[in-house]
């Protein structure tokens, strides 16, 4: 079948020509965008209850924009002054860009891994004397603490904020011909908000393995999946798979 209307389950890109943009252009497809779940602060007194106090710490672990955020909506509601001598160590340059909105980057100490978890823990390594704190989600990777514990650091994870599943209830009678999914907690969100969902002649797009676990495991049929050799990018994924049905 065809394809003509596809669902990302994601905030729209804000950058101009965007892949998306591009695929739109080339398939003459219409593609909308929703996130399935979005983040929510966890208010002070709760980083409280779970003793800890920001004063305790030499150096934060950042692994996302949402952690940044947070860790400075948390110090802010504590009336925590964050000190110049803070080191932070963030897990890509995109994350250490960010930090920007906040600091003044040239007078930091300021640590950039390259893209993965993985190859920011040489860079703690280096740094054992330090107190790090991990300002996170309440859904963390697992191989988080464990690489932290096997470098043998003194850390502490702090739960600032939570993925909550959205409200999807007004899509109930809308129809796409491809669900487009980056997370186990995106499919979560589509179980939760359609419980009778039947996937029929829909096809469903993952990226990442433990997003095919969380489909395979919901009894879902993938029809796209990235990343692969071929198509690193689900746009990559997507162009392939419309270019091969819509002849």
């Amino acid at each position: 079948m065809k394809v003509k209307t596809i669902l990302v389950s994601q905030p729209e890109p804000k950058v101009e020509n965007s892949p998306y943009s591009r695929l739109i252009e080339k398939e003459k497809v219409k593609v909308d965008f929703r996130p399935f779940i979005h983040v929510e602060g966890v208010e002070a007194k709760n980083v409280r209850q779970q003793k800890i106090d920001l004063n305790n710490f030499t150096a934060i672990i950042l692994t996302s924009r949402n952690s940044v955020d947070h860790f400075f909506r948390i110090a802010d509601e504590m009336r925590f002054k964050v000190p110049d001598s803070m080191k932070y160590f963030c897990q890509s340059e995109a994350v250490a860009y960010y930090l920007q909105k906040y600091v003044v980057y040239r007078k930091r100490k300021i640590y950039v891994g390259k893209r993965t978890f993985n190859e920011l823990t040489p860079l703690i390594k280096k740094y054992k004397d330090e107190k790090f704190l991990l300002p996170s989600s309440d859904s963390l990777k697992p191989s988080v603490p464990e690489l932290l514990d096997e470098v043998g650091v003194n850390w502490t994870r702090g739960i600032f904020y939570k993925t909550v599943i959205s409200d999807l209830s007004d899509l109930r009678n809308v129809y796409y011909d491809i669900l487009v999914f980056f997370s186990p907690s995106g499919i979560e969100s589509l179980m939760k908000n359609f419980p009778d969902f039947e996937q029929n002649d829909t096809r469903i797009a993952v990226f990442g393995n433990s997003t095919v676990k969380a489909a395979t495991t919901a009894g879902l049929r993938i029809d796209i999946q990235a990343p692969t050799p071929e198509t690193p990018s689900m746009t990559m994924a997507l162009q392939k798979y419309i270019t091969s049905v819509n002849k």
